[in-house]
């Protein structure tokens, strides 16, 4: 299956797996349409362990063990954002950082979020 764009009509219906969201590219998204109902985002969070959702947002806590190790983190998740044109809410101190996705121009939860989120989870796998 090849990797889903946020404009792809065959993720809503097929079955997306960590591997395709990762690979995924994000477009440009408005309307509400384009926002995620309560089961796709369940099915999708299924797929990224530790994110969980509030409903609006998408977020997960990262811990490090050193201040340099959390900045390289950010920087990298910082990379992802701007090559995808899609930018998360970032908190971090010395040793932690979280990161929300939430695409405003929906009004919600977009695909977008997840093929962001699972980017980031990939460079926290070996």
């Amino acid at each position: 299956m090849p990797p889903p764009t946020s404009t792809s009509s065959s993720t809503s219906s097929s079955k997306v797996t960590f591997r395709d969201l990762a690979q995924g590219q994000c477009a440009p998204l408005s309307g509400a349409g384009h926002r995620l109902d309560a089961a796709r985002l369940a099915t999708l969070l299924a797929l990224l362990p530790g994110w969980e959702s509030d409903g609006n947002t998408i977020a997960k806590s990262f811990a490090f063990p050193d201040y340099e190790t959390t900045m390289a983190f950010v920087n990298a998740v910082a990379r992802i954002a701007q090559q995808q044109d899609h930018h998360p809410d970032i908190a971090f101190g010395y040793n932690r950082c979280r990161v929300a996705y939430s695409t405003h121009s929906v009004g919600g939860i977009s695909l977008n979020d997840f093929i962001c989120a699972a980017k980031i989870e990939a460079l926290t796998r070996p």
